[in-house]
């Protein structure tokens, strides 16, 4: 058996998302697959469906389809976002405040929840 760094441990509990693997999760991995993308980012606050939890050993080792992108986001240590990341976040912002202000829909909703449906008041 090879010498092998230690690892800490999450605090979340959560495992390597390799089916053979018991390491602790250490980084969190989500396929965007409309764009050919996989983002390999900082171990998640919560376990998330269509996301997969790897030990550093396997995120580092990670492979994607051909054809598709890796964005690996380091965290870094620095607390404070970059300016390009600030303007980023204003204009997301400034492109859902647009959206929010068009002129509301007069069609009415019907909600769906499980079997129930809840219907408008049509004097509304």
């Amino acid at each position: 058996m090879r010498d092998q760094e230690p690892v800490r441990p999450s605090g979340s509990g959560r495992t390597c998302s390799k089916s053979s693997c018991r390491q602790p999760a250490a980084r969190t991995l989500i396929y965007i697959y409309a764009e050919s993308t996989a983002v390999l980012g900082p171990l998640s606050t919560f376990a998330e469906p269509h996301t997969f939890d790897f030990c550093a050993n396997h995120s580092e080792r990670l492979t994607v389809p051909k054809g598709w992108n890796v964005i690996k986001h380091e965290s870094g240590g620095t607390a404070e976002p970059s300016p390009e990341d600030l303007m980023a976040i204003a204009d997301a912002v400034r492109n859902v405040a647009k959206v929010n202000q068009s002129a509301p829909d007069k069609t009415p909703e019907v909600g769906r929840r499980g079997h129930l449906r809840a219907i408008p008041n049509p004097k509304d």
